[in-house]
């Protein structure tokens, strides 16, 4: 299970973990505490971590996923160069996605000049 997903942590006061998790995980987080303890003490190569106290509480929303603004269209001398490019790929889809690839290449390059 990825703990991470369903999990946050608040703070570390001495050598106490809180982590704040989805209610209905908690009781599977806690009965791997002590797994959860141990491999936190592993990586930080010392004991950083001897309690974990569990607060169920809600997470934060994630935030909604951003869209990325359209592209410009490519000069007809650049649709046309790819075009030729593109004329030696036979299979229809292979040649839909490179002309895709292809207009992203040229409109990163335009918007990096």
């Amino acid at each position: 299970m990825k703990t991470a997903l369903y999990s946050m942590w608040n703070n570390i006061p001495g050598s106490v973990l809180r982590l704040r998790v989805a209610g209905t995980l908690a009781p599977d987080l806690q009965h791997r505490a002590p797994l959860l303890i141990e491999r936190i003490n592993l990586y930080f190569g010392r004991a950083a971590i001897s309690r974990l106290v569990l607060i169920q509480a809600p997470l934060p929303l994630p935030l909604p996923p951003t869209r990325a603004a359209p592209l410009p269209p490519l000069s007809v001398d650049e649709a046309q160069s790819l075009d030729r490019q593109l004329d030696a790929v036979a299979d229809p889809e292979l040649r839909a996605a490179l002309a895709r690839l292809g207009r992203l290449i040229a409109a990163n390059a335009r918007r990096d000049d």
